[in-house]
């Protein structure tokens, strides 16, 4: 029988409980200590994919780094209720570069 495979988000309350309408697991956290809990804990289960706010993620910079090689979880930064700070897209194109050797975006 095939693994099933868990998605995640994580994020203060207002940015991540709209995820639980499409099917995601919603986890918010109060601080960035909280989430570094919570990320270290998913990966350690049967979680694939962990959405991560901006905000959160500029502080966890260790721990994206952590996992930015592993095939599981795949941490992609989302905006939070903020808005955007870039972050996501930096970290993909970055992912992408690695990944083609060149800078296609």
């Amino acid at each position: 029988m095939a693994a099933t495979y868990q998605i995640a988000v994580i994020g203060d309350w207002e940015s991540v409980m709209g995820f639980r309408a499409l099917g995601l697991d919603a986890y918010p956290v109060t601080s960035v200590e909280e989430a570094r809990e919570t990320v270290h804990r998913l990966a350690k289960s049967n979680c694939a994919v962990i959405y991560l706010t901006e905000t959160l993620g500029k502080d966890m910079e260790d721990v994206l780094a952590r996992y930015k090689d592993e095939l599981t979880p795949a941490i992609i930064l989302i905006p939070g209720r903020e808005g955007a700070f870039g972050l996501g897209r930096d970290h993909i194109q970055k992912a992408i570069e690695r990944a083609v050797g060149a800078d296609i975006l």
